[in-house]
């Protein structure tokens, strides 16, 4: 995802065919730079389908406001809310499924489950984020999403997930899951800062230390899933910002988009795909197996 390109809206000239071929090559170029842009080409309608599951997720919410507690973080109206979702995901998964892949609902349910927190503790963090990923995976694993509607996956689908999870998270006070303090990234996500700086890449304007001004954040958060992700903490979090969030604050200061796109990759990897405390929640089924790959 680290550079994404669209091959709609070539012009003549961008086109390279091929003697004796029947279609035509043309060379690819980014099409997609922010979230506006997503109008120029026709989304799936299973994205749409999500996107009412997402929706329907929200709502919720607002059927479950948080309940009067001794304890500020917590709050125990979200148990409530998990209870529902417990009860009708594998509902909400079938509509989302072709009609001869709905017999997959009931694991890839587990997913959706996974992905929102934990009902017991009341946290969330990135395996919970993680879960979601594998959720969006297996849905393009029975053909209900394809690979090349990546774009609309992240930045719409998986966009509206972030909404809802930042929404459960203030409403509910959920405390981070496995938070490494002001050491770690965000108390929350991770994958929005990958996929937010690969938007990033080759932008005019818009350099790494731009993020830490919030003039900058507060004019383009809309438009840029990154800035997004620093409104959230600069909501969320009191104080100077280099104090608060010091890996950001550190990773401002990388000269290039891409190069704190590579970096996150590797970060993601070392501190989330193979960290035990994270992995060691993730469940595997027939779709995502433990199996090892056949050479």
């Amino acid at each position: 995802m680290a550079e994404t390109e669209q091959q709609s809206g070539s012009t003549p000239e961008d086109e390279a065919p091929e003697e004796g071929a029947s279609f035509t090559f043309m060379v690819p170029k980014k099409e997609i730079s922010m979230v506006p842009d997503m109008g120029k080409w026709k989304r799936s309608q299973t994205v749409e389908k999500l996107m009412d599951l997402l929706g329907t997720l929200d709502r919720w919410i607002n059927e479950t406001p948080p309940v009067d507690q001794p304890s500020r973080f917590g709050n125990k109206a979200y148990r409530t809310w998990f209870a529902k979702l417990d009860q009708e995901a594998e509902a909400l998964v079938s509509v989302v499924l072709p009609a001869d892949k709905r017999a997959a609902a009931p694991e890839i349910a587990v997913y959706l489950k996974e992905s929102v927190g934990n009902s017991t503790r009341i946290d969330y963090g990135t395996g919970h984020e993680a879960a979601f990923a594998a959720f969006l995976c297996c849905l393009c694993k029975v053909g209900a999403l394809r690979v090349d509607d990546q774009l609309a996956i992240v930045f719409k689908v998986f966009n509206r997930y972030l909404e809802v999870m930042r929404k459960l998270q203030k409403t509910y006070r959920m405390e981070p899951a496995g938070s490494q303090g002001v050491w770690g990234l965000d108390d929350f996500q991770f994958l929005p800062f990958i996929w937010g700086s690969s938007q990033f890449i080759d932008h005019p304007t818009l350099e790494p230390r731009h993020f830490v001004d919030e003039r900058v954040v507060n004019e383009h958060h809309q438009d840029y899933m990154f800035l997004e992700c620093i409104k959230f903490i600069n909501e969320m979090k009191t104080g100077p910002f280099a104090e608060h969030s010091n890996q950001l604050w550190n990773i401002s200061a990388v000269p290039s988009w891409s190069k704190v796109n590579q970096g996150l990759i590797r970060m993601y990897k070392a501190e989330c795909l193979e960290k035990f405390p994270v992995i060691q929640h993730f469940k595997f089924g027939s779709l995502l197996s433990i199996q090892p790959a056949k050479p």
